[in-house]
C-alpha cells in the first residue's frame, strides 16, 4: 500500500484525464447517461469547487455516484479535489469546450425536452 502524507485523506486522490486526450467516443459515451447529464448541468450552474459529491440530488446510491464521477473525470469533464472529508467538484468547461466546441452548450440547453 502506498504511503500517504500526514493529515491526508485515507482515500486515493482522484485521477484526471486531460480533455485533449479524450476521444469523441469517450466524450459521447460519458454524456449519454441521464444521471451524468444532470451532474453536468448542476455543476454548470454552480461556482467552481462549491459542490461536494453528496450535494447532488440524483437517484443513485453512493457507489453508483462514485462511478458516474469517475466516468466524467475520465472524459475530461470534471475535476475533483479533497477538502477535508469532502470531495468537491468543478466542471472543466473551458478545457472541454476547447476539445469539443459546442458539445456542452448542447447538453446545457433547457429549451427542449430530454427523451427518456
Amino acid at each position: 500500500m502506498p504511503k500517504q502524507a500526514a493529515g491526508c485523506s485515507h482515500r486515493a486522490a482522484p485521477v484526471h484525464t486531460d480533455p485533449g486526450e479524450v476521444s469523441v467516443l469517450t466524450a459521447l459515451s460519458a454524456v449519454a447517461d441521464p444521471v451524468r447529464i444532470q451532474l453536468i448541468r448542476e455543476l454548470a450552474g454552480s461556482a467552481d469547487w462549491t459542490r461536494s459529491c453528496g450535494s447532488f440530488d440524483v437517484p443513485v446510491g453512493k457507489a453508483a455516484l462514485s462511478h458516474h464521477f469517475s466516468v466524467l473525470r475520465g472524459a475530461g469533464l470534471v475535476e475533483q479535489r479533497d477538502e477535508g472529508p469532502r470531495r468537491v467538484n468543478r466542471l472543466r468547461r473551458e478545457e472541454f469546450d476547447a476539445r469539443f466546441p459546442g458539445l456542452l452548450d448542447l447538453l446545457l440547453r433547457t429549451d427542449d425536452t430530454d427523451s427518456e
